[in-house]
């Protein structure tokens, strides 16, 4: 009876082991040598592993079906596999291909994760490496050398993206999948992003409210925090940065490990920044800015699904360089003191993913509240608002082969508005939103290297505002209700016509509502007098783009052209009406727009010297109104070019690279009304860096200038022109860092 039994045992021990579905295999270079400490990861599961000594890998507990793999070592080309698994163990083995340039990325932000050269609509990716190396106190800035992505700035610390020429609530911008909801109306409130707790940032150019609804209407940058730590693994990596313009320390520390199953980190940051100085040598009165955040992040993986909890914390202090403060402040400082935002925003989110058979079953849930505070000179705020938001989404993936795709969706939000105290100012009133949409997607790619992709949404919006104030009285909100609807969609393809070169295009009809500063705002903003029209119609864009891709052994192109027309185009002007005070009134309006224009890159490799890489890009974008006339807040063309030398090792230093880039912008002669021409200019940037090892423990030093010739310049979406200040001039940055790793 005994003997049965442990043979009944050893049966089932057999059979639950054959039910488990494991993928492992080796992975090589192009001279058949094993890769050892090869990353392989898989994005849809959230985890991996790094191959051992022999360049063999095994990731267990896996789900049946179609998944992605992704492959990477330093110095070779990213290999990207769709994989369907089967009950047992899967072999997949790789020779990867030795790289001259950099190759490919999985991206998230799009309908499923998937590589670059999938997407109808090219996604751009930018590591957070090159964010750290970009060598300026202002993280936005970074952003803008993605060709078509500019800044509106108000000094260092306030800045908003431009993707095209389209800014403000018509860029959507995720942090890890999740929209951030911090009062963003204006260009003067920040990005809200700390870029320390970033991996990479993803960029879609164009339209996306099929995937994402309203405020995609431009485009979308999504904040993607760092992968989990390989299995069996504690990570983790300590810098600091110090910049010499604003007398700035940039600070961070993260952790982060993983087992079989569970995973986990947690990231603390710390920035802190006097005013700056303009290329003329003096300094800019309350540009200063101070801020710290903290992140942290858990969850489970298995071959069931996946869950992940994520919070974050971020709190800022932002000078606000105004009319008013040019008198009352005469030394340079550090300090937050009057005339400053105070920032704080919670975002707590949960992010799961069920496989249940060919099924998966995705959906996030996250909770968000932010507090804003203005302070002048009293010592009470003048402005107390907070905005709490609860965003929803899930997205159920059907039965899929190599060659299809079918998902359906569904989103929504919940946000309230609440002033806070009674406070002197009451911007904007008390309001509830309310939004839900229903979403359909497919991709179906044919023999012959076509992949077509498409689909269509449908949005269901709510605004209600509450009455403040009395009646006929000086900032008196009436009550407000609306509600809007809308029908978007896309068509996209893809072909592939070799290895090298891929072909893209897309149409794709896209919308924003009105937000509450557009609608209800009655007050004074930063500079100007903002009154609010609530009879707003939403914006709808329809737009066609087209691309190319290439991707060669040493050289590599983009080349990329839009169309975007836009009915009923928001924007914010000034009025021949003055306050009592003297300050100029602002309104909202409408207009039928156009905007178009394009962007072209190029990365050259020469053979005959692997050190040497040179890269060059371009970027155009006009913007009128219906009535001819130009629209607002339209960047200069710019021409980008770099040239850098890189080694893998020389003497004691690895990775040693030095580079000289530049940037020439074109004058801006074609302004809005109430804008004015900007000279042209050219800026010249160095920076060089490496890495050392003492002992066991290596160390990143990098050394960077930015405008190396303290040129005296002004951009034109620098809000600070209209106050006669300039922007920043040289800056010198040097950044430590000590990444370490225990088994």
């Amino acid at each position: 009876m005994k003997r049965i039994f442990i043979i009944c045992v050893l049966v089932l021990l057999c059979i639950a082991i054959q039910a488990q579905v494991k993928i492992r295999g080796l992975v090589t270079g192009p001279d058949g040598l094993a890769l050892t400490g090869a990353s392989v990861y898989l994005p849809g599961q959230n985890k991996g592993t790094v191959c051992n000594e022999e360049g063999i890998y095994q990731l267990e507990n896996l789900p049946e079906g179609k998944i992605k793999i992704q492959f990477s070592f330093m110095g070779f080309n990213t290999a990207i596999r769709n994989v369907i698994l089967k009950k047992g163990v899967n072999e997949l083995n790789i020779s990867m291909s030795e790289a001259v340039i950099e190759s490919q990325e999985i991206v998230v932000s799009g309908a499923s994760v998937s590589s670059q050269h999938e997407n109808a609509v090219k996604i751009d990716v930018l590591k957070g490496k090159d964010i750290a190396f970009s060598g300026t106190p202002n993280f936005m800035e970074s952003l803008t050398k993605v060709p078509g992505v500019d800044m509106i700035a108000k000094g260092q610390g306030v800045s908003k993206p431009v993707i095209r020429g389209l800014s403000m609530n018509d860029i959507l911008v995720l942090n890890n999948g999740v929209r951030v909801e911090n009062y963003q109306f204006s260009e003067n409130h920040p990005l809200g992003v700390d870029d320390n707790s970033i991996e990479r940032v993803e960029v879609i150019k164009g339209p996306a409210s099929l995937l994402y609804g309203s405020d995609a209407i431009g485009g979308v940058l999504n904040f993607i925090k760092d992968k989990p730590a390989a299995i069996g693994t504690l990570t983790g990596n300590l810098q600091t940065q110090f910049h010499s313009n604003t007398r700035g320390l940039n600070n961070s520390l993260n952790l982060k490990g993983a087992s079989e199953h569970l995973f986990a980190g947690a990231q603390v940051s710390q920035k802190t920044h006097a005013d700056y100085i303009q290329g003329s040598g003096g300094f800019v009165p309350n540009s200063r800015f101070n801020q710290w955040s903290v992140s942290a992040n858990t969850g489970y993986t298995g071959k069931s699904g996946t869950f992940r909890i994520l919070y974050d914390y971020f709190n800022q202090e932002l000078g606000m360089t105004v009319g008013a403060v040019q008198s009352l402040i005469s030394e340079r400082g550090r300090k937050n003191k009057i005339w400053y935002q105070y920032l704080e925003h919670h975002l707590l989110s949960s992010q799961n993913k069920l496989f249940l058979g060919r099924y998966k079953w995705e959906t996030n849930v996250a909770f968000q509240s932010a507090l804003r505070k203005l302070q002048k000179t009293r010592p009470v705020p003048s402005v107390e608002m907070n905005l709490n938001t609860l965003t929803y989404e899930s997205k159920l993936f059907f039965p899929s082969g190599e060659k299809t795709e079918y998902i359906m969706g569904i989103q929504g939000m919940s946000q309230t508005n609440r002033n806070y105290n009674n406070r002197e100012s009451q911007f904007l009133p008390d309001a509830d939103v309310n939004n839900i949409g229903i979403t359909a997607l497919l991709q179906y790619q044919f023999p012959d290297n076509l992949k077509l992709q498409g689909g269509l949404r449908f949005d269901f919006y709510q605004t209600e505002t509450f009455e403040m104030g009395t009646e006929g009285a000086d900032g008196y909100h009436a009550p407000f209700s609306n509600d809007y609807s809308s029908l978007n969609g896309s068509l996209g393809a893809t072909y592939l016509v070799n290895e090298k070169l891929v072909l893209r295009m897309n149409l794709a009809k896209a919308f924003r509502v009105p937000n509450l500063s557009e609608l209800t705002s009655y007050g004074e903003h930063g500079n100007r007098f903002e009154i609010g029209n609530d009879g707003l119609d939403p914006e709808n864009a329809w737009e066609s783009d087209a691309g190319m891709h290439y991707h060669g052994d040493y050289l590599s192109f983009d080349l990329a052209g839009f169309y975007n027309y836009i009915d009923s185009y928001i924007f914010i002007s000034p009025t021949a009406e003055t306050t009592s005070s003297g300050m100029m009134i602002y309104r909202f309006s409408q207009t039928n727009s156009k905007l178009y224009g394009g962007e072209a890159g190029i990365h050259f490799h020469p053979a005959s010297m692997p050190w040497l890489h040179v890269e060059g890009s371009y970027s155009q974008v006009t913007g009128k109104q219906g009535s001819g006339d130009y629209l607002p807040f339209i960047p200069a063309h710019k021409f980008r070019y770099e040239i850098r030398a890189e080694k893998e090792k020389l003497g004691l230093f690895q990775h040693p690279a030095i580079w000289l880039s530049a940037l020439s912008a074109l004058k801006q002669d074609r302004p809005s009304p109430f804008e004015t021409e900007t000279n042209g200019y050219t800026l010249v940037n160095t920076g060089i860096k490496t890495t050392l090892t003492v002992g066991k423990q290596p160390i990143n030093i990098s050394l960077m200038v930015t405008n190396l010739f303290d040129k005296k310049y002004t951009d034109h979406l620098s809000t600070l022109k209209s106050l006669n200040y300039f922007n920043a001039g040289r800056n010198i940055s040097l950044s430590v860092s000590f990444p370490f790793r225990i088994r």
